[in-house]
């Protein structure tokens, strides 16, 4: 597995990340917690160094999943977590955002304890609050650097503007927002501003949620806890109208002997040397397609094929519900 750098910083992961949300929350059951760990062994093994997670998954399981499972190989690896939700301690209900310093603090201390370790390497403001001064964010994040509890300060479905005034306060390493061959709206102004200002960029639902896979089609019934179950994009309806998208994915990947999942995650990785798309998966085997995704050479004339496929397809509903969508791009 190749490495890259984020940004201008000196953090370097493998290539390819891992999103360990999927294995305690948003897609159906969480895994027995033993299956998780394998999983996310197998990563190591399989040359994975970089690892996402945060305090709302679960919430709070996954963050003590992954720090079991990373404990034993804790210092080859690259942990990202996340604060800035208001969750209720008791039942773990999001409350709203709350990104007031000592609940930073006390999210940070927190972390580090389930994640058995000394120090965070990536950690993110989860949601931008709008009741907090962002440069009041970054002094915190700032201190903690300061502490040697924290490594690296990112941003999450931040907005330009947002990321500009953190930035000028501590060093912005990471910005993780969505991004994939059917949201390509962080084109527009995101990618410009982290070029920029040296900031590496960490893609979730490269693979749309799973349905660049070509795994999901009208007909599929989600699990009730299941997160798509309530995203627009994941209407019946809209599962039909996009399967046009799959189809295109698929003849270009059948052409380069692979996988639509695979083109796709190739295709995000020959946009910018300092992308790091986080797939996630609970199964082996997806595990190991996508990471086989890093040795796939997307030529120039590849890239403008597969644009200019894809841009024949619209793609038909909204990312989030209205009611997730106001938390984004602030």
């Amino acid at each position: 597995m190749q490495e890259r750098k984020l940004g201008t910083s000196n953090l370097e992961v493998s290539a390819i990340g891992l999103g360990c949300m999927g294995l305690s929350f948003g897609y159906g059951p969480a895994v027995d917690k033993q299956q998780g760990i394998a999983l996310i062994r197998s990563a190591v093994e399989r040359g994975v160094t970089f690892f996402d997670t945060a305090e709302a998954y679960g919430p709070f399981t996954n963050e003590g999943l992954v720090g079991e499972a990373l404990a034993p190989v804790r210092e080859k690896v690259v942990i990202a977590t996340k604060f800035g939700f208001d969750l209720d301690p008791s039942t773990g209900q999001q409350r709203g955002v709350n990104s007031r310093p000592e609940h930073i603090r006390q999210v940070a201390e927190a972390a580090l304890k389930r994640l058995r370790t000394d120090v965070i390497d990536l950690f993110y403001q989860h949601r931008v609050d709008p009741n907090v001064p962002i440069e009041d964010v970054a002094g915190v994040v700032r201190d903690l650097i300061r502490q040697g509890k924290v490594k690296h300060f990112g941003l999450s479905e931040a907005g330009v503007q947002t990321i500009r005034r953190a930035h000028a306060v501590q060093p912005v390493t990471a910005i993780q927002s969505e991004y994939s061959l059917w949201w390509r709206q962080p084109e527009e102004e995101l990618l410009p501003a982290l070029q920029e200002l040296g900031i590496g960029f960490v893609p979730f639902s490269p693979l749309g949620k799973g349905f660049l896979t070509g795994a999901i089609n009208e007909n599929t019934r989600f699990d009730g806890t299941d997160f798509r179950n309530i995203v627009p994009r994941f209407t019946p309806e809209a599962r039909k109208a996009n399967q046009a998208l799959v189809e295109v994915l698929g003849e270009i990947a059948a052409g380069k002997q692979a996988t639509s999942a695979q083109i796709a995650i190739a295709w995000l990785l020959a946009q910018k040397p300092w992308i790091v798309p986080i797939p996630g998966t609970t199964k082996l085997n997806r595990l190991e397609e996508n990471i086989a995704a890093a040795a796939i050479e997307l030529t120039p004339a590849d890239l403008r094929d597969i644009d200019s496929a894809v841009s024949k397809v619209p793609v038909q509903g909204a990312r989030y519900p209205e009611h997730l969508q106001r938390l984004v791009g602030r």
